[in-house]
């Protein structure tokens, strides 16, 4: 059911969230520093696919939803079912690191850094959520990873922070990005988050289905 699928996706974006921005905003107080923000994204990644990914595929992510949604893997409604859940878990896990540990670290935020403009922030996303969506086709969608599935996604993504978290927070993921955004109100750099991964995962998403998956 739609409604099942939905609820899967809005617990499994509550714990990208809550332990990935959560990991980030501590992150200068613990000591982890981007390795350890990098395996709290990637191992919760990792369980989130192995706890939800039969109910809804634990796409937890916008972007993965619309690439498979393009490609005609997932009807645009049950998209938009999914879209609600992702933000709303997002918003959810935010207001709850707000509640326990105020405004540290701006929550885990994603933003650019100073030295990086706006287009070269879109180029970024858009390039490490190609890779994270590759993942995903290659594991989840073509089933080439078996019950390694959620290992190789997992990494993939903690690989991806470690190279590109320091230019832009590595986000891939426009509900990981709204969450601390909104709770925090400031969306200045938002739409990055938008355009990048949006980007990024229309790429992987078309050049896989196309080259390298049989039509369903």
């Amino acid at each position: 059911m739609t409604s099942r699928a939905a609820l899967a996706e809005l617990l499994g974006t509550f714990t990208l969230v809550f332990i990935g921005a959560g990991a980030g905003a501590l992150a200068e107080s613990t000591g982890i520093g981007i390795l350890g923000v990098a395996l709290a994204h990637g191992i919760a990644l990792m369980v989130i696919v192995y706890a939800w990914g039969s109910i809804s595929g634990a796409h937890v992510n916008p972007a993965v939803t619309f690439g498979l949604a393009l490609t005609g893997r997932l009807p645009w409604m049950k998209a938009l079912w999914y879209w609600a859940a992702q933000f709303i878990g997002a918003a959810l896990a935010a207001y709850l690191l707000r509640f326990l540990i105020g405004s540290v670290g701006s929550l885990g935020m994603t933003v650019p850094a100073g030295t990086v403009s706006a287009v070269q922030a879109i180029v970024v996303e858009a390039v490490l959520t190609f890779f994270l969506v590759t993942a995903v086709y290659g594991s989840a969608v073509a089933g080439r990873n078996g019950n390694a599935a959620g290992l190789a996604i997992g990494f993939v993504l903690a690989m991806d922070i470690l190279m590109g978290g320091s230019l832009t927070g590595a986000s891939m993921n426009p509900a990981r990005s709204f969450g601390p955004a909104l709770a925090l109100a400031e969306f200045g750099d938002f739409w990055i988050y938008l355009v990048g991964p949006a980007v990024g995962a229309a790429v992987a998403a078309l050049v896989y289905e196309r080259l390298f998956v049989k039509a369903p």
